[in-house]
């Protein structure tokens, strides 16, 4: 168990350093681990949603794709959440850029 956590937190930390670096893949896949639990990562759509955000206002049609999807899993408020927490990670990462 304690492996998994840290193989997870490994992935999640290595891929954020990644995003903040400008790695749009990264933004991504941290999409994906939240949305599917891939990685030993808990599954999480708010913070799943955050991500494919991001990385789709940076271009990815992938992300939007995904992001549109878990959409439909997601109440209002939640999607809401998401997109205030995006625009918080926007304004520690790159004050210049806002998230939808």
């Amino acid at each position: 168990m304690a492996h998994s956590l840290e193989s997870a937190a490994f992935l999640v930390q290595s891929r954020i350093a990644d995003a903040v670096a400008g790695n749009v893949q990264a933004l991504y896949e941290l999409g994906v681990a939240y949305s599917t639990g891939s990685g030993g990562v808990e599954v999480d759509l708010v913070e799943a949603h955050k991500w494919f955000n991001l990385a789709a206002l940076n271009g990815s049609l992938e992300a939007q794709s995904w992001r549109a999807d878990i959409a439909e899993e997601m109440s209002a408020r939640e999607i809401a959440e998401a997109q205030r927490q995006a625009r918080a990670w926007l304004a520690d990462v790159s004050p210049e850029r806002r998230a939808a």
